[in-house]
């Protein structure tokens, strides 16, 4: 039986990878604050609430033994880490480091990392692939850089491997209606679609119509919440196995613009939205769609939920059990 530590387990993609790890015979334990997590999204194994930099509960927690850490324990708002950078700073660098740290002295040497498409910056083309440049424009996509750079360190010094899986669009809900987004503030662009048409939110706002896209709204790669747990599985057991350090693109290979988003959202759920049109958000690009090639051939990775109408049919199920 593996025994995984799960950091960030409380929270939106952590919580389902923990439900994923029990009903696939792990043995769990999630260390989460729960500052944004929620206690009841633990379906499965012990919950420790803590901070990932306390050395003394690290200690602890990591002298039951691990055979991997899964870190989902990153903030993850671009706006906010403008205005904000000390604080992403702080918790997505410099409590990772000490993460780390307390994993080293209790030899655990198999990592997976939550990284970023936003470590990429704008894109010079796309579909994006592994090799394209890495220049990100936000302290968001600087601290998840500098942590996979890091990693790479961390491995030549210490033999500590790692994989890091950068998302591009994170989307959709456990398909049994039991976990989903509850982010607070929510910013995401399914479930504030989907709280208009439940009635909760006045109105969505549209960030520009303008694009060079077919019809002027920016195009996303949204890959369902599911299909990124099951390729943290894939990564943990190609780490299991002996695999050395990797880094992956996961997303579907598919964009979906804003408006068909919206369209989607109407037709699934049967009711209209009222929309505000609003100018481009600064640093919005027209498009961001991932190359999962390499994830494929090397993990053996395939996307499951790529049409939009199941991962918001999924998201919209779990809004209204959650509202």
């Amino acid at each position: 039986m593996q025994k995984i530590l799960v950091v960030g387990g409380a929270g939106f993609i952590g919580s389902h990878m923990v439900k994923m790890l029990g009903q696939r015979g792990c043995q769990v334990t999630t260390l989460d604050d729960l500052t944004s997590g929620h206690r009841d999204a633990v379906l499965v194994g012990d919950l420790v609430q803590g901070d990932m930099a306390d050395r003394a509960l690290l200690d602890g927690v990591l002298s039951r033994g691990f055979d991997a850490v899964m870190h989902f324990a990153s903030f993850i708002e671009v706006g906010e880490s403008v205005q904000q950078p000390a604080r992403y700073y702080q918790n997505n660098v410099v409590k990772t480091l000490a993460l780390l740290d307390a994993m080293r002295a209790h030899g655990v040497q198999r990592f997976i990392f939550s990284s970023t498409a936003a470590t990429f910056g704008e894109p010079q083309y796309t579909p994006m692939d592994e090799q394209h440049p890495q220049h990100p424009v936000n302290p968001y996509g600087r601290t998840k850089l500098m942590v996979e750079q890091l990693l790479a360190d961390y491995e030549r010094a210490y033999g500590l491997r790692s994989v890091c899986l950068r998302y591009f669009n994170a989307a959709g809900a456990d398909p049994e209606g039991q976990l989903g987004e509850r982010h607070q503030p929510e910013t995401h662009l399914i479930p504030l679609a989907l709280q208009v048409a439940a009635g909760r939110r006045a109105h969505l706002q549209v960030f520009g119509r303008d694009y060079d896209t077919p019809d002027g709204t920016c195009v996303r790669d949204y890959v369902h919440v599911q299909d990124l747990c099951a390729a943290h599985w894939l990564a943990l057991q190609s780490l299991m196995g002996g695999a050395g350090s990797q880094k992956y693109n996961l997303g579907s290979g598919r964009g979906f613009s804003v408006q068909e988003v919206i369209d989607t959202v109407q037709r699934v759920t049967g009711r209209p939205m009222a929309l505000m049109d609003q100018p481009r958000r600064l640093g919005d690009p027209a498009r961001l769609v991932a190359d999962p090639g390499l994830a494929q051939r090397v993990l053996g990775w395939q996307a499951q939920f790529t049409d939009l109408d199941t991962i918001i049919a999924h998201a919209w199920r779990w809004e209204n059990r959650k509202g």
